[in-house]
């Protein structure tokens, strides 16, 4: 999906940088020196172009805090949220949220959107007669693309405030959180197709470069965030009734703390390509060693360096028990940014999770039609 290293914890929550915002910058810089008057040197405008577009990625990111601060207050769980240029999307499942908590978010969000575009108006309405041009210029447009932001999420598709809003009211109409989250879905990959088509009949019917690339983009970006939260719900309703149980690798090597990491490498990593292996005593787990912990070692002290030296230990570690739902298991991967997670029953280890498995269940049931 093109989402780049996380920026880092808002309220506690990861926060990940989608890779339209880099497309983002580039447009919104463009328009504002295109549009903005020749009688200012080409550095300026692009000065106030790039400006414009850091303050309005400000902007965004202060409504997602709002809205994450709101979220917390009202005892929503919020997963790892992923930053669009429209705002952040964070899947809920429906163990973590109710109809009128989406209701409630769906409308702050609008209104949020709305006092931001406020404040940028008022801010011109204050410089307009100082005349300081540059700054001025700045704040209005600022205004104006804000503005035309928070009309573009009353739209009913989902995952825009206006598709959340229509989940809510599907969601307690048929009271069925997966069939609601398929449907906004849709409709909000449907929506963006019609910005895309709108987007290009400007570009071929009225010659508008910047008009039809601006909306090609943005209903490019909304199709492809809808796509990305209906596939999550897909997976989601799909991995619940499985358990970790069900998933899990059975016959995953346990080694000891004991063991070298040179006879490690040499018998099991180029032989099997493993790269991730539970270190357990007795069936107890005592850490895991993974790839990462093997090449801080430099190879000419592998013989020399036991894996207890090295490994993560278990209080550092993520385990899942055998009748955790799958579906939850991945939520869990995605929120550590990790790709196994070992198994305990009683306390002892039975197995090994790879989101891999996780992944590949979903491809099968798709290809099949389920």
């Amino acid at each position: 999906m093109g989402i780049v290293p996380h920026l880092g914890r808002l309220l506690g929550i990861r926060i990940r940088l989608h890779f339209t915002w880099a497309v983002a910058f580039v447009l919104i810089t463009a328009i504002v020196v295109t549009q903005f008057p020749e009688a200012y040197p080409l550095w300026q405008r692009i000065v106030v172009g790039v400006a414009a577009s850091l303050v309005f990625f400000i902007a965004v990111g202060i409504r997602e805090f709002t809205l994450t601060f709101l979220a917390l207050t009202r005892g929503i769980s919020a997963k790892p949220v992923t930053l669009f240029v429209f705002g952040g999307v964070s899947y809920r499942t429906k163990e973590a949220t109710l109809p009128v908590l989406e209701l409630l978010m769906a409308v702050a969000g609008l209104l949020s959107n709305l006092i931001i575009a406020g404040i940028f108006y008022g801010v011109h309405s204050v410089l307009v007669n100082t005349g300081n041009v540059l700054i001025d210029g700045l704040v209005l447009w600022l205004a104006f693309i804000y503005f035309m932001l928070a009309l573009f999420h009353f739209s009913p598709g989902f995952p825009l405030d206006g598709g959340r809003l229509l989940l809510a009211l599907l969601w307690k109409a048929t009271g069925d959180y997966y069939r609601a989250t398929r449907i906004a879905s849709w409709t909000g990959q449907g929506i963006g197709l019609l910005f895309i088509a709108g987007g290009v009949l400007l570009l071929i019917l009225a010659h508008q470069w910047f008009n039809g690339l601006a909306l090609v983009f943005v209903g490019w970006v909304l199709h492809t965030a809808a796509a990305r939260s209906r596939r999550q719900a897909v997976l989601h309703e799909a991995l619940q009734p499985i358990t970790a149980r069900d998933i899990m690798a059975r016959e995953c090597p346990l080694v000891t703390q004991q063991l070298s990491l040179g006879q490690l490498v040499r018998d099991c990593v180029l032989v099997t390509g493993q790269r991730y292996f539970v270190v357990a005593e007795g069936g107890k787990l005592q850490g895991i060693v993974t790839m990462r912990n093997m090449k801080r070692v430099p190879r000419r002290r592998w013989d020399s360096t036991r894996l207890g030296e090295i490994m993560t230990p278990a209080s550092e570690i993520k385990a899942a028990h055998a009748e955790q739902s799958a579906a939850s298991l991945l939520e869990q991967m995605d929120e550590l940014e990790i790709n196994h997670m070992p198994v305990l029953e009683k306390g002892e280890v039975i197995g090994v999770v790879a989101r891999d498995s996780l992944i590949r269940l979903d491809r099968t049931r798709a290809e099949l039609g389920l």
